[in-house]
């Protein structure tokens, strides 16, 4: 059965419960922050909720068992009801990775003050896998290729004229986005990100609490 999934069977468990955390939170930072800016359409469509069954996406999450990648539903946002369109679009791009880092840092500093003190070997590797699980979620979706929050963060930073042509151009963006994930240009892209920003990462947490706290 392992060969058929990104996850072995003993992780199996810990990766179901961390990315129906990390979706659901995921989504729900989208669609909160796009209500406090005065965008009701996720609300009306029942996306402000912290029910996982209303922001998870059947086939993204199978794949991400099985292929390593996926997604949940995306929040939909309509950007004429923000007054500022494009400092609202930024900041609700930025809530979903953002909500994922603040979950790894979470797990992280419940590692540090607790690991030690009887805990349950369940608890740790679920842990551990709440705070790698949600690094990879934080990095890769602020990478800036359509459709990920960091290809949205760029369309708002760039000047209209450099939107548009971005918008026309999207629908090839999203294409180039699923042969660099699926093909072997994945560890020569990619892969290489993962493999400095990651560690990097989880080595910030462990200086932050060791220096406020060790």
């Amino acid at each position: 059965m392992d060969r058929f999934l990104a996850f072995s069977m003993q992780e199996l468990p810990f990766v179901v419960i961390t990315l129906i955390v990390a979706f659901t939170f995921h989504e729900f930072a989208h669609a909160y922050v796009a209500y406090k800016f005065g965008d009701d359409t996720a609300k009306d469509q029942g996306r402000l909720t912290l029910n996982p069954v209303h922001h998870l996406d059947p086939i993204g999450t199978i794949l991400i068992l099985i292929a390593g990648f996926g997604w949940a539903r995306p929040v939909p946002v309509n950007r004429r009801n923000f007054q500022n369109p494009r400092l609202a679009g930024i900041l609700v791009s930025l809530a979903g990775p953002l909500s994922n880092f603040l979950i790894a840092a979470i797990a992280y500093g419940i590692l540090f003050f607790f690991v030690g003190a009887g805990m349950p070997p369940f608890f740790i590797d679920l842990l551990n896998m709440m705070v790698w699980l949600n690094v990879v979620l934080f990095v890769f979706n602020l990478l800036p290729l359509p459709p990920l929050d960091g290809y949205r963060i760029i369309e708002d930073l760039a000047p209209p004229a450099v939107r548009v042509k971005l918008t026309k151009y999207e629908q090839y963006g999203t294409l180039i986005f699923l042969i660099i994930v699926i093909t072997p240009l994945y560890q020569y892209t990619i892969q290489p990100i993962f493999s400095i920003v990651l560690p990097s990462v989880i080595q910030g947490f462990n200086t932050i609490f060791m220096t406020l706290f060790g």
